[in-house]
């Protein structure tokens, strides 16, 4: 039996995806490096009866394939994917398609599909989100690459992803790192979502007071409305969850120390390198890093002193105040996801359709939520938008919200509360809306002591001062 589609790399995400394949009816060559994992999947309960088809070699995978083959990298981001390809590419020929579905950086995605390119190949750089149980029962998919490619493999992506009201959650997004760069992007967006969580959640703890149940039902109860999405969902369950051990809710067993694996970091380095602001999610990046180090931070709570946060006040109104705060802020970091997304289109030349992007992220994957239809509407009242705050719609949530936003950031500043991404959500929210800034007296400075030169208000053209000094 001949295969419909390869798959190297049978770690849990390449396991899970393949078993999605077979499910829906394609038959899947898999190979590992290391034969006796290839056989033990192979012999598995979940693949038994499957039309999976175990190959000690990658020889003997590229045989079994149909014509044009094509070949999908389960593997690690960086070097592995390198090795992988340079042991793959002898054995195909013209025509035939290999898939990254890691979570590579856009740029290596773009350097891999010049060379295979030239070589006649093509490469698919293909964002995949929902984990483990995504790739299982249904992710959402961001294929990257030509749109021949597309074409031969697009058929299989769509089946096995994620569906919602029956349309697939997986479109074609552009050319060679477009999909890996929509993938960072939703991962810099997630940052920012959890984090925003996060501080709301330590804001209800130790502001007001509340137990872990409290929060945990505050928290499904906002998910019935516009916050609806899988991080409240989740939220609330992690919250009303006990700890068997010690009878304790299980978040307070759960060492206040968070790891990453890159691609918020990656997102933040790409909006420096093409000058898009994105506060917000930088500020999520910076916040895991300032968790890490957590023994400095419990040595310096002796030296510096703790918090010691009191309210006063309405609680319940304060709740609500939480809800819009949290609700603007998100839709904040989406605006500068989206706007960086806007700006790496126009750099790379990628013709990635943004309404529909926000389409395939309404299942499978981890930032799936209610609003995302209303970015989907935005785009559809003006595919130019240059920022999400712009559109009726979500102008008109911010504006109803922001006075309760204001007054959360506020409270947190005032009871020595850390809130860096609620609050530089909203430092973005009014920047962005300031048709005049601060930047005419940095301008003067680096003229000053740098001859940098500036421009005037009342006249085109770059000039520069002797400045008065004494």
């Amino acid at each position: 039996m001949q295969s419909d589609i390869g798959l190297i790399g049978l770690a849990v995400m390449g396991q899970n995806l393949a078993l999605n394949i077979a499910d829906h009816g394609y038959a899947i060559a898999v190979f590992n490096r290391t034969v006796a994992t290839t056989r033990k999947f192979a012999a598995s309960d979940a693949a038994r009866g499957k039309a999976v088809i175990a190959c000690d070699t990658m020889a003997g995978l590229v045989a079994s394939l149909k014509r044009p083959r094509a070949v999908i990298l389960m593997v690690k981001a960086g070097a592995p994917v390198d090795e992988q390809i340079a042991a793959l590419r002898p054995l195909l020929e013209k025509g035939d398609i290999i898939v990254d579905g890691g979570n590579s950086h856009f740029r290596d995605t773009r350097r891999r599909d010049a060379e295979l390119t030239a070589a006649g190949l093509h490469f698919m750089g293909t964002g995949i989100s929902g984990g483990e149980e995504g790739a299982r029962h249904g992710p959402s998919i961001m294929p990257g690459g030509t749109e021949a490619a597309f074409a031969k493999v697009g058929p299989i992506f769509r089946a096995i992803s994620a569906k919602v009201d029956g349309e697939p959650c997986c479109v074609h997004i552009g050319a060679d790192g477009a999909g890996h760069f929509v993938k960072t992007t939703h991962n810099g967006i997630e940052y920012a979502d959890m984090q925003m969580i996060a501080e709301v959640y330590a804001i209800m703890k130790r502001l007001l007071g509340m137990s872990a149940v409290d929060m945990a039902r505050t928290f499904a109860a906002w998910n019935a409305g516009d916050l609806d999405s899988y991080l409240i969902e989740i939220t609330a369950d992690i919250l009303g969850q006990t700890d068997a051990e010690t009878g304790k809710p299980m978040v307070d067993v759960i060492l206040d120390k968070a790891g990453q694996k890159g691609t918020g970091q990656w997102t933040s380095a790409a909006a420096l390198e093409l000058g898009v602001p994105a506060p917000t999610i930088a500020e999520a990046v910076f916040a895991r890093a300032i968790s890490a180090i957590r023994d400095e931070r419990i040595a310096a709570e002796k030296i510096l002193g703790a918090a010691r946060p009191t309210f006063a006040g309405d609680r319940k109104a304060f709740l609500d105040d939480l809800k819009d705060a949290l609700l603007a802020s998100k839709i904040c970091a989406y605006a500068q996801g989206f706007a960086l997304m806007q700006a790496a289109k126009e750099e790379f030349g990628w013709k990635t359709d943004f309404g529909k992007v926000s389409m395939i992220w309404r299942g499978g994957c981890i930032i799936r939520a209610r609003f995302l239809n209303r970015i989907k509407e935005a785009y559809d009242r003006d595919p130019d938008l240059r920022n999400l705050l712009l559109d009726p719609y979500f102008r008109a949530v911010v504006d109803k919200g922001q006075a309760g936003w204001r007054r959360v950031v506020t409270a947190a500043v005032a009871n020595g509360l850390p809130a860096p991404a609620l609050s530089s959500a909203l430092a973005y929210y009014d920047a962005y809306r300031s048709g005049r800034l601060w930047a005419d007296l940095i301008q003067a400075q680096r003229d000053y002591f740098g001859a940098h030169t500036f421009e005037r208000v009342d006249r085109a053209g770059w000039f520069h001062r002797e400045w008065a000094r004494g």
